[in-house]
């Protein structure tokens, strides 16, 4: 008889609970090679198994098990926490949380969406892009230092050297992996790319994320699921007739992206024709220009949406390009 079966994954161990003739077993293994195969001797091809998307620390157990073609489902943390918390559940041990990953798996099992293992190219081009931003980071960091110490109007030439040394270095180191990004990605997903970079306001960089956060945009049915999965999804905060709080976006996605498309959205309030006529039109209503910027960001997810899912160059004439 086929199994659900909830994980609680950590550095250095994994929490397995699951039911079995109306009583909770647990077990606990390493979170290695070891353990996998240790693992595997509880499994039987008809199994389900349920974790999360803890870090990096669940992905070489959910890779293993996508290997050997056990049904794996990885779930956002979040959305186990709010069922832990509608359930009234108080313990918080890695014992407990493996089993309310369990009954949540039991209770929505057949409606969750199965998790595939990426390519190994994927998977680099994440890392490249994560080291980037860290590499960011480090280049404004040590500018604002080099500003505050020229400010002071005390600053040490030989002192002056050293960071500027440090700064040409973080920028080259930038500037190879961005060139590496671009041709992986490209090999990746040259078509989709190419089809993306026609829509104004959208370049090789920001095509490049759009592809590795949707992987290619197969991750995604419609553009409201990709919408939500970013955070531009809207918030309203409203409650009778005495409570009517002010709207806005649910961040509750990826940060990066919302980032990116934000920055494109300069570019595309001009070339853009229909974020132009969004521009113009909220606007004349009075809207804050942040607030225009974030409704052309959210469009520009839409009309990639519907370009990289469909494979096609972008018109903007036919209103289609920003459908769901």
């Amino acid at each position: 008889m086929s199994k659900v079966i909830g994980i609680d994954i950590s550095k250095q161990t994994f929490d397995v609970s699951f039911l079995e003739k109306n009583q909770w077993n647990h077990f606990q293994f390493e979170n290695s090679s070891l353990g996998f195969k240790a693992f595997m001797k509880l499994l039987t091809d008809d199994d389900k198994v349920i974790m999360e998307a803890s870090g990096v620390y669940y992905l070489p157990l959910a890779t293993y098990l996508y290997e050997q073609g056990i049904a794996i489902v990885v779930e956002n943390p979040l959305v186990i926490k709010r069922f832990s918390q509608a359930n009234l559940y108080r313990a918080k041990t890695d014992k407990k949380d493996a089993q309310t990953i369990a009954e949540y798996g039991c209770r929505f099992g057949d409606s969750l969406k199965l998790w595939k293992a990426e390519s190994s190219v994927v998977i680099k081009l994440r890392q490249i892009y994560t080291r980037i931003q860290l590499l960011d980071k480090q280049i404004h960091q040590t500018n604002r230092q080099l500003e505050a110490f020229h400010s002071s109007g005390t600053l040490d030439n030989s002192l002056k050297k050293e960071i500027t040394r440090i700064l040409n270095h973080l920028q080259n180191s930038k500037d190879k992996l961005e060139e590496e990004m671009i041709k992986l990605g490209k090999a990746e997903y040259q078509e989709t790319m190419e089809c993306l970079q026609t829509i104004p306001g959208i370049g090789p960089k920001s095509a490049i994320l759009l592809c590795i956060i949707t992987g290619g945009f197969s991750k995604f049915e419609d553009a409201k699921q990709l919408t939500a999965y970013v955070g531009f999804s809207p918030r309203i905060y409203q409650s009778g007739t005495s409570v009517k709080g002010k709207g806005h976006i649910c961040k509750m996605g990826k940060a990066q992206i919302r980032k990116v498309l934000y920055m494109c959205s300069w570019t595309a309030k001009f070339r853009n024709k229909q974020c132009a006529e969004m521009y113009n039109r909220l606007k004349e209503l009075g809207k804050p220009e942040r607030v225009i910027k974030i409704a052309i960001a959210n469009k520009l997810l839409r009309q990639a949406f519907s370009v990289g899912k469909n494979k096609r160059y972008y018109n903007e004439n036919f209103s289609q390009n920003i459908c769901f």
